[in-house]
């Protein structure tokens, strides 16, 4: 298991500056949600990213996942934020309405800091705490976060091409 005390640089721009990822992670399910960091961080690293650039962030749940997704980005410090929840529904529909509210927010953050935010806030349709499903969801985690570590490089090659934005 990786953990979540890693430091690094994960490349370098034109100025020198180390370029870091964030990576925030609800604490619900942390099973299943470190499956999903456990997958980003090896994928990041066969695509020869240094998995030590990546700082990861815990919180109580995906409702405080926006919220400290918008410290990272807005800091300058990090060129990528990832947001990893696992919101599952408990009997009532609550759940449908954290995880549009948690998504609404990553893109908000996204667009309000021009910081990429990926997210991998998931909501299973059916998820019972049993064995089977636990082991189930694990492992599609764990190919989440290999999918979020391609698109994350993917997102980061193709803004590099893009204009800068103008200052205002």
């Amino acid at each position: 298991m990786i953990t979540d005390q890693q430091q690094g640089a994960v490349g370098q721009e034109p100025g020198g500056r180390a370029e870091r990822v964030a990576f925030v992670r609800s604490e619900w399910h942390a099973d299943i949600v470190g499956r999903y960091r456990d997958g980003f961080l090896v994928e990041m690293s066969r695509l020869g990213v240094d998995r030590g650039g990546v700082d990861v962030f815990r919180v109580p749940g995906a409702f405080e996942i926006p919220l400290h997704a918008q410290r990272p980005a807005a800091s300058g410090r990090y060129v990528a934020v990832v947001g990893a929840g696992f919101v599952v529904d408990g009997g009532i529909y609550r759940h449908e309405f954290v995880a549009g509210a948690v998504i609404d927010g990553l893109m908000r953050v996204q667009l309000d800091t021009g910081v990429p935010v990926l997210s991998a806030v998931l909501t299973p349709h059916h998820f019972h705490e049993h064995d089977v499903h636990t082991a189930q969801f694990a492992q599609h985690f764990a190919v989440k976060g290999a999918e979020a570590a391609r698109a994350c490089a993917g997102t980061l090659a193709s803004l590099a091409r893009l204009p800068v934005p103008a200052a205002a």
